[in-house]
């Protein structure tokens, strides 16, 4: 117990969130790597070895040709394919994958990252769809005192029908007439006990923004769920927006417009276990916004990355001939060894904020 008091009070995290953190990024990285492992598969490449994590092996399986493995660091993982070693004799197996086309080699490549967006999709699917989302309905949840609602008699539970001669279709129509008729009385027609009234409200000036209108009422919420078809096309769009505010996020940081902000695995520790209190519908929420990160993250053009791996695979394309592996395989050790000083540094600085709150 004093143990535990102790990592929760130093640190703003518990052994069950460390835990839900270690399943979820675990559960991402083994989508990823098998969206490497089966596209290699399927091309004819020899996978020698799948793993998830890295360090020493904790638990191993052979089957067939290929190793699979966990290993002690779950913080990432791997798919070893024959033909990507020049340091060991295996770059002439007819089956290796530097024998392959740049074409099936670049499939293999981005098939992680794929997955991942694959993955945020289905699961933002799952949150319109099944789990519905909140959205503000046109009924009345409350009325605030001495505004222009309030004067008009607007009460709690009346539904905003029609304003200004036009019927309203949802919320944010609502807001856009009150918003653009400050000043102008315009008719409100509410639907109250079964029956529809008329009412008289003049918009005045929005304290938050003097140049709009305002009428002192806040929405009743109401959950909303699509059919199969439509949250599954929701859940794409959702997908591309998301990585749209990723990659901009991104550049705004490396410009120096935003503070740089990056959550490392303890960040992300607090951040779920925080999700995970509020409900299923935020943690589906944060694990595909996770999740599509994660693949937005691996398509960049850093060395270690798929992203940067599937540069030289361009390059191969464009000059007809391979780059030199050994000179590839040490951009990309050097880009690891980055990404894991980074890991490391972000870390430090996550406990650090997380024990100064």
């Amino acid at each position: 117990m004093g143990s535990r008091a102790s990592l929760t009070g130093r640190y703003g995290v518990n052994v069950l969130q460390v835990v839900l953190a270690v399943i979820v990024l675990g559960i991402l990285i083994l989508a990823h790597e098998l969206g490497h492992f089966i596209v290699a598969k399927r091309v004819g490449i020899k996978v020698e070895e799948f793993s998830i994590g890295f360090g020493p092996k904790i638990v191993s399986l052979r089957e067939g040709e290929t190793l699979y493995s966990i290993r002690l660091l779950p913080i990432g993982g791997f798919v070893k394919m024959a033909g990507t070693n020049p340091d060991v004799d295996d770059m002439a197996d007819p089956r290796g994958f530097n024998k392959k086309s740049v074409p099936a080699r670049m499939a293999v490549i981005g098939a992680g990252p794929f997955t991942n967006l694959i993955i945020a999709s289905l699961l933002f699917a799952i949150m319109f769809g099944v789990l519905g989302i909140q959205r503000p309905s046109l009924k009345i949840m409350e009325v605030l005192p001495g505004t222009p609602a309030a004067l008009a008699g607007l009460k709690e539970g009346d539904e905003i029908k029609a304003l200004g001669g036009e019927r309203l279709s949802d919320w944010e129509e609502l807001v856009e007439r009150v918003s653009a008729s400050k000043g102008k009385e315009l008719t409100v027609v509410v639907r109250r006990n079964g029956l529809e009234k008329e009412l008289e409200v003049t918009p005045e000036a929005n304290p938050a923004d003097p140049s709009r209108g305002f009428i002192g009422i806040t929405p009743r919420f109401v959950t909303v769920k699509s059919g199969p078809v439509e949250s599954l096309k929701q859940g794409i769009m959702y997908t591309f927006g998301v990585s749209f505010m990723f990659i901009k996020g991104l550049f705004a940081m490396l410009l120096g417009r935003i503070p740089a902000d990056v959550a490392g695995p303890v960040g992300i520790a607090k951040i779920l276990g925080d999700a995970a209190k509020a409900g299923i519908r935020n943690l589906l929420y944060l694990v595909g916004l996770l999740s599509a990160n994660l693949g937005i993250l691996n398509l960049l053009p850093f060395p270690a990355l798929d992203g940067s791996r599937l540069v030289f695979l361009g390059i191969e394309g464009v000059r007809q001939r391979p780059v030199d592996p050994e000179k590839e395989n040490l951009i990309h050790f050097i880009g690891f060894t980055l990404l894991m000083l980074l890991a490391l540094l972000v870390t430090y600085r996550d406990i650090l904020r997380i024990s100064a709150s």
